[in-house]
This record gives C-alpha cells, sequence and structure tokens, in this order.
C-alpha cells in the first residue's frame, strides 16, 4: 500500500479520510489490545478483544475498496464497490460502539474513530455521487 505524503494531492479526500481512519484504528487497537489481552477472574478471555482486531481489518478493507471503485470503468462495478465501502463503513462504525462499552481505559480513544468515521460518510455520500 503506497503512504500519503503532505505534498501528494492526487488522491481523493474519501481516499485520504480511509487512510486516516486505518492509522488511528491501528493506534487504538494496538493500546487496547493490552487492556483487554489479560484474562478475567474465571479464566475467560475478554471477547471485546475481538472487536479490536475487527476495526483494524475493516479499516485495511475501506481503502482497497474505494481505490477499486475508483478506477472501475463500468458503473455497475463502481456502485457494487462503493456499497461494500458503504457496508464496512456500518461495520465500522458498529465495532467502535461495541468497544466503548468495553472495560478498558482506551474506550474514550475510540470516539475519536468514530468523530472521523462520521466525517467519513459526509464525505462518502458526495463521493457515491460523483463515481
Amino acid at each position: 500500500m503506497k503512504s500519503i505524503t503532505g505534498s501528494d494531492f492526487s488522491y481523493s479526500p474519501v481516499y485520504r479520510q480511509a487512510i486516516e481512519i486505518l492509522k488511528i484504528s491501528r493506534h487504538i487497537s494496538n493500546y487496547l489490545v493490552q487492556d483487554l489481552a489479560a484474562l478475567k477472574k474465571n479464566g475467560k478471555e475478554d471477547q471485546d478483544i475481538y472487536f479490536s482486531g475487527d476495526i483494524v481489518q475493516q479499516s485495511i478493507s475501506l481503502v482497497p475498496n474505494i481505490l477499486k471503485a475508483e478506477n472501475e470503468p463500468f458503473a455497475e462495478e463502481k456502485h457494487k464497490y462503493a456499497a461494500s465501502v458503504t457496508r464496512l463503513t456500518n461495520m465500522l462504525y458498529k465495532n467502535c460502539e461495541r468497544l466503548e462499552l468495553s472495560n478498558s481505559n482506551g474506550r474514550e480513544f475510540v470516539r475519536i474513530l468514530r468523530f472521523e468515521l462520521k466525517k467519513f460518510k459526509k464525505l462518502q455520500r458526495i463521493w457515491k455521487l460523483t463515481l
């Protein structure tokens, strides 16, 4: 995956926001994993640890789907990838809500990711109209 520098404006705002979401979700996941990795008193693992991995995986999946939608020559295929981006965004938002209910000190940071996702959804609405 190609990294974006400050001088590279050839990427769409949706793509740049997806990269930002990916960076934030990786940082949050790394922080939450440390809190959630410990076993509970009954010897079982905290189920919320899986949501931290899910937000990273869904964030990673956003980027190629955006690029595919933007580079696809056929409108039907563009809309298929755009719908995939919408589904991923909704799942990502839902997992953020679940992580905010977790028993972790890092759950406050998840609000930052949700705020970025709200900005992404606004950009996404405009982006889908331009495809």
